[in-house]
C-alpha cells in the first residue's frame, strides 16, 4: 500500500494543528487507536475520542460521532478498517476540518477524493506517533 505524497515539510505544518478528533479510539491501552491518541496527548494535542460505544476515554467525554462534538476540529485522525472509512469522511466533512488523517494500513480512495474536493488535506496509511517521532524526535 502507499502512502500519500505530502512532503515531511507539510507533515510538519499539519502538526501545528492541535485539536484532533480520534474517531474509533479504543479503551483498550494496549492497542494502537489508544496508545496512539494518548502519545499525541501527552506532546500537547487536544485529544476528542469518538466511540459509540464508550461514554468516557483518557478522563474525556467520548463522542458517538464527531458532528456531536461542539468545538471546533482541525484534523479528524480515523482507526477504522477502510471499507468503513467512506460514511466517516462523509460525516466528518460537515465539521470542516483541515485534515483527515487515515492511520497506517487505512486507504480509500473514494472517501479520500471526497475529502479533496470539499478542500480537506488527506493523509493516508501513516501513524501520527511514528511521524511525529520521525519528523520531531521525540
Amino acid at each position: 500500500m502507499d502512502i500519500d505524497s505530502h512532503s515531511d515539510d507539510e507533515i510538519k505544518q499539519i502538526y501545528s494543528l492541535k485539536n484532533v478528533a480520534v474517531i474509533g479510539m479504543s479503551k483498550h491501552p494496549e492497542k494502537a487507536a489508544h496508545f496512539v491518541p494518548k502519545y499525541l496527548a501527552e506532546n500537547g494535542y487536544n485529544i476528542t475520542p469518538v466511540n459509540p460505544t464508550a461514554d468516557n476515554i483518557m478522563g474525556k467525554k467520548c463522542y458517538h460521532s464527531v458532528t456531536e462534538i461542539p468545538d471546533s476540529i482541525d484534523i479528524v485522525d480515523v482507526f477504522r478498517p477502510s471499507d468503513q472509512v467512506l460514511p466517516i469522511v462523509e460525516e466528518a466533512i460537515k465539521k470542516n476540518p483541515k485534515v483527515i488523517w487515515l492511520q497506517e494500513g487505512i486507504h480509500n480512495s473514494d472517501a479520500e477524493a471526497l475529502a479533496r474536493k470539499a478542500g480537506i488535506k488527506v493523509i493516508f496509511n501513516r501513524c501520527m506517533l511514528a511521524e511525529h517521532r520521525r519528523l520531531f524526535g521525540s
